[in-house]
């Protein structure tokens, strides 16, 4: 006797064939993953006998497979047409009543009474979901489906999705026989998100694989808006070990425009059955999610990433009526757990032009060529292969013409839209949520759409030169001394990480406060009598944080704890800002504050700001960030580096301040280590060394202190080499000190990355760590191990 609905809680993961991936994954978690806090709506599926029956029962296997083995899918025109008359015999046929009969009595029973219940109607492919192809939303879902009229309807829409034009033609180019796919549809009671929130979330980094992070996106209303890229979500990153030991464990937010949600619509049938609705001005400069529930759905998504044993890509919903939080589909991450660890690919931009757009990066790639700007897929023929696609949004339909473009540039989106899944699936570099490139890009225009730089992806004016560099790890000999890097920017944290290393020799906290700040601290201090035109800045900046202050605090934290995650439990030695004059006064509100100063660079900076009196609150606030990463969320891999220390007295003032400030050298295993970088500090080492634990020598500065010369100016520049005599009789004294005391000593100058042969003679001094820019480990590593005769 034919099986025509099974409940989801009768299904397990071994079930794909029965019902699919989709259904067979909602089953599993409710069968397992309950106890363990996990929660799914629950409902029933359709099963693959009853979609092979159907089409049996309506002679349309036979006239199906004549249609799709006649055609070519790389001709766009024969597959829309084919695609749409087989989805036309499918949605004409009608169901065998058995089948019918079966859905009636589930919703039914659903419904408990309710002839009216919400559900939602998704596909489920048989085929779907298989690990090596992620079919990323191959087939449709209908949202807010009420009465049993309606469901029949949606079901039947469900079944004819499997003849998509994009899923035929993903079938042909992965190997797919369309004989061997059913589909199976889900119908499942509807988590009222309309009121709440909604999105996808995936347990490891999409951009870098990181895996020790859960990664969140959401944004109000039904989830849908989000996996279409509608709307630019809100984003998360969580620390999974942290959150384990109970503690706060949130790395980064970034607050998204959500402009737009989806909630239900006046009528319950498909097509009619949501409508997409502008977001309250107010709602928009908030999170959607608050910490609690942004650590609970964290949980969650390591709970389910432990029992299926592999990174998992999840869509949530949070119910606006009851308050909690529940999983409506998850399946594993294709992409990124599949790739290589063991090769290192890098883009390197060797040039730099006019920056004409930005929005979110997708993949690390580096991609050039003339824009294409198409306003929908009939226009799809314009795309060259090498062409830069743009356009306000894409959707899955477009993935033919995705895979030829040498870039992909879209208005709207996050990272874990379909553009984005696409294209890291495709291997193609994509901007996502640019907001207007569709604007300012003009068709024909040639461009270089750059991934390779972060979290912000740009689009250079000019087809601009890159480089791409591949190594193997395996390859990468042992060295006698500690290879660390120079890290500023979080955004690339969990991307250096997969490098081999030892740690940050060196984390700019500067960059931090360019980046992901911006503000002056002292116009947050006194955010009640700044100017009206700054405040209104500050407003915008400071969204979805509790004050300013507060913004400032928390920023530092993201940017501080991303590095020390990403590089746990290896050292990440964090310098307190060491801005100049100048460079703080080109922050929002910096010129209400800052002296003018002839020559900055020998001015108010370091050590000297933070003792003095009218910088030493911004300086608590620093203080107050890295107690937090280092005391409340158990960083304790994250050190200290005081900057441009002029004097003894000066260091010891430092160290006191940083002790009221609950800093104390040597608590919690606190090491402070002092930059140095001016000759005094190589002619005192002892001296200075009986306040720190350790030197990092900053060779930048110290060449430019010890030859009199601004590294800035262009005339003398020529003149400025780390390996000059005197350069290096300073540096040989500081490494000596240091090691006569038993104390660290690293370098995190610019000097080893530009000169390996300097890096050897560091070595060869007995230093004990070299930090590099990161895009000169690998060339400096394979260097130092040929000297060193491996």
């Amino acid at each position: 006797m034919a099986e025509y609905v099974v409940w989801f809680q009768d299904l397990g993961k071994d079930d794909v064939e029965r019902v699919g991936g989709k259904n067979a994954s909602l089953g599993e978690m409710i069968s397992n993953l309950s106890a363990a806090g996990v929660s799914v709506p629950g409902g029933f599926a359709t099963t693959a006998e009853a979609f092979r029956e159907f089409l049996e029962h309506n002679n349309l296997t036979q006239k199906i497979n004549d249609a799709l083995s006649a055609l070519d899918v790389d001709d766009v025109v024969a597959l829309a047409k084919t695609g749409e008359q087989i989805r036309q015999w499918v949605v004409d046929a009608p169901f065998q009543p058995a089948l019918e009969d079966a859905i009636r009595d589930a919703y039914a029973q659903i419904g408990e009474g309710n002839a009216d219940l919400p559900v939602a109607v998704r596909s489920s492919a048989t085929a779907e979901d298989l690990p090596d192809a992620s079919f990323a939303g191959q087939q449709e879902t209908f949202l807010n489906i009420r009465g049993i009229d309606s469901v029949m309807i949606a079901v039947k829409e469900v079944f004819a999705s499997l003849f998509n034009d994009r899923a035929i033609s993903y079938r042909v180019h992965q190997g797919f026989d369309h004989k061997l796919v059913a589909l199976s549809a889900g119908v499942q009671r509807m988590v009222r998100s309309e009121t709440g929130a909604a999105g996808v979330m995936f347990s490891m980094d999409t951009e870098s694989g990181f895996r020790d992070v859960v990664f969140i996106t959401a944004s109000y209303g039904l989830g849908e808006m989000v996996v279409q890229g509608a709307v630019n979500p809100d984003e998360f990153y969580v620390h999974k070990k942290t959150l384990l030991n109970k503690k706060p464990a949130i790395l980064r937010r970034n607050l998204g425009s959500k402009m737009q949600k989806m909630i239900y619509g006046a009528e319950a049938t498909a097509g009619k059955s949501v409508q997409i609705v502008d977001v309250d001005g107010a709602e928009r400069m908030k999170f959607c999610l608050n910490d609690q529930q942004i650590e609970n759905l964290s949980r969650q998504a390591i709970e389910i990433e432990k029992h299926y044993g592999m990174p998992m890509d999840i869509e949530w919903a949070l119910d606006g009526d009851d308050g909690k939080l529940y999983i409506v589909q998850a399946r594993p991450e294709t992409v990124k757990s599949r790739s290589d660890a063991n090769v290192m690919e890098r883009y390197l931009l060797k040039q730099t032009g006019k920056v004409l757009v930005e929005g979110r990066s997708i993949g690390q790639r580096i991609g050039a060529g003339k824009v294409r700007v198409v306003s929908n897929i009939k226009e799809m023929e314009k795309v060259q292969p090498g062409d830069v696609l743009v356009t306000d949004m894409t959707d899955p339909d477009w993935e033919p013409v995705m895979k030829r473009a040498a870039a992909i540039i879209t208005n709207r989106g996050g990272r874990t839209c379909h553009a984005a899944i696409i294209a890291r699936e495709l291997g193609v570099p994509a901007i996502v949520g640019c907001g207007d490139a569709t604007e300012v890009l003009k068709d024909g225009q040639e461009v270089t759409a750059s991934c390779a730089e972060g979290d912000t992806g740009k689009i250079y004016e000019g087809m601009l030169d890159f480089d791409i560099q591949r190594n193997s790890i395996e390859s990468m000999p042992k060295l006698p001394f500690k290879i660390m890097m120079n890290v500023g920017n979080p955004d690339r944290a969990f991307d250096f990480a997969t490098l081999p290393n030892q740690g940050v020799g060196l984390a700019r906290l500067e960059f931090i406060i360019n980046r992901m700040i911006g503000v002056h601290p002292k116009a947050l201090l006194n955010y009640e009598t700044i100017p009206k035109d700054v405040k209104q800045n500050v407003d915008k900046r400071t969204a979805g944080y509790a004050g300013p202050v507060d913004f400032y605090v928390e920023k530092l934290v993201e940017g501080i704890s991303t590095l020390a995650a990403a590089f746990h439990p290896e050292k990440v030695i964090v310098r307190l800002s060491d801005f100049k004059s100048n460079e703080y006064a080109n922050l929002i509100g910096g010129k209400l504050y800052e002296p003018e100063e002839e020559n900055p660079m020998l001015g108010f900076r370091g050590a000297s700001r933070y003792i003095s009196e009218n910088f030493r609150d911004c300086f608590e606030l620093e203080c107050r960030a890295l107690k937090k990463v280092r005391d409340v969320m158990g960083f304790t891999n994250v050190e200290i580096m005081v900057p441009f220390v002029r004097t003894t007295g000066e260091a010891e003032q430092v160290i006191e301040l940083l002790a009221k400030n609950g800093l104390k050298r040597g608590e919690n295993g606190l090491r402070i280590i002092m930059m140095c970088e001016l000759p005094t500090n190589a002619l005192l080492a002892d001296e200075f060394l009986q306040h720190f634990d350790g030197f990092s020598i900053g060779s930048n500065d110290l060449t430019q202190l010890t030859l009199g010369l601004d590294r800035d100016s262009g005339i003398v520049s020529h003149l400025f080499d780390e390996r000059d005599p005197a350069v290096k009789k300073l540096l040989k004294a500081a490494i000596d000190a240091c090691n006569a005391q038993g104390k660290y000593v690293g370098i995190c100058g610019q000097g080893p990355s530009d000169h390996p042969d300097l890096a050897k003679w560091l070595m060869e001094q007995g230093i004990s760590s070299v930090s590099l820019n990161p895009d000169s480990v690998l060339d400096t590593w394979f260097y130092l191990a040929e000297k060193h005769g491996h």
